[in-house]
């Protein structure tokens, strides 16, 4: 049966509290005893990762509360394993609840467990990143802004920056997950047609302003300094690449131009200060949708398979001057 199809019933008087799954066990938080009927969630969350990531899941924390008619059982992975993150899937559908939302660390691995939740027809909602392979069949959408579309709106910057072409480096996410990959096919499918562009080399920092330090410091001794563009998945690996280049005594924005996706706002206050030369925002606040996606699925109503989060993109430090004011994240 399509997740699209099911009705599912609304269970019954939900326990008092949310049950939030930790690293290692279970606990559980003082909530409403009112006795109201919930819709109960279990959100199958990746944890700390970043702050994209803590505005995100704060955003589903906060839109799926007890006062909207939920009761949202938070399980974060233990430092992002996978299989942390199955036990919770396994959990949540051994224990009936309505929905469960899923925000995987690793892209493939799922058939089973989304087999297991379509035979007890609990509907399940992709949250940012998706599967492979998709079988949108196993699930009832993905909300997610597009990262193919982002990325190239990244690489239609650099080329429109650089039209006789530079040569890059890209600072990549960890390796299998979806949206890594989707980011570079979306950059590729850009430069790609560009020969005057030279690729340097990619490597993984984990996400990590730490890391991007690092390995961006290893890439420019390597290079005799001699890197033009930096192309980093997510801004605090690009604000780690900042940091590399003002400590090889290069100007970030001048020497080394660094773009980067997600637009928190540490990387907007980069922005307005010339360090960082273009960020494309992968907007993280979209709980409003997941309740409505939720509420449909609930009531049986066809639902898109991919709905997709709109985002902005912000190459001017005046552009990051005007909306830091209104930031959220």
């Amino acid at each position: 049966m399509s997740a699209r199809n099911r009705i599912v019933q609304v269970a019954g008087a939900a326990a008092a509290g949310a049950l939030v799954f930790g690293l290692a066990s279970c606990s559980n938080d003082a909530g409403s005893a009112s006795g109201d009927e919930l819709t109960t969630v279990g959100f199958v969350a990746v944890g700390p990762e970043g702050d994209w990531r803590a505005a995100n899941e704060q955003n589903i924390q906060d839109t799926f509360s007890e006062d909207a008619g939920y009761e949202l059982k938070y399980a974060p992975a233990a430092n992002l394993d996978q299989k942390s993150q199955i036990d919770a899937f396994t959990s949540f559908v051994d224990e009936g609840v309505d929905v469960i939302l899923l925000s995987a660390t690793e892209g493939s691995g799922w058939e089973d467990s989304l087999e297991r939740a379509q035979e007890a027809e609990i509907p399940v909602i992709l949250i940012d990143r998706g599967i492979e392979p998709d079988n949108t069949d196993l699930y009832v959408t993905r909300i997610a802004p597009d990262n193919q579309q982002v990325a190239a709106g990244v690489a239609e910057w650099a080329v429109s920056e650089f039209p006789d072409g530079a040569n890059y480096f890209v600072l990549e996410g960890p390796a299998g997950v979806s949206v890594v990959n989707e980011r570079n096919e979306g950059w590729d499918s850009v430069i790609s047609e560009n020969a005057a562009f030279e690729k340097l080399g990619a490597q993984t920092a984990n996400w990590s302003t730490e890391e991007g330090k690092s390995v961006f410091e290893t890439v420019l001794k390597s290079n005799d300094n001699d890197v033009q563009l930096l192309f980093a998945q997510n801004d605090e690996m690009g604000l780690g690449a900042v940091q590399a280049v003002e400590e090889a005594g290069l100007t970030p924005g001048e020497d080394v131009k660094i773009a980067t996706i997600d637009g928190t706002k540490g990387a907007m206050e980069a922005l307005a200060a010339g360090e960082l030369s273009f960020v494309a925002e992968y907007n993280p606040l979209f709980g409003e949708t997941a309740v409505d996606v939720v509420e449909k699925a609930l009531e049986g109503e066809s639902v898109e398979p991919y709905i997709i989060v709109p985002s902005e993109t912000f190459d001017s430090s005046e552009a990051a001057e005007a909306a830091l004011p209104d930031r959220q994240y």
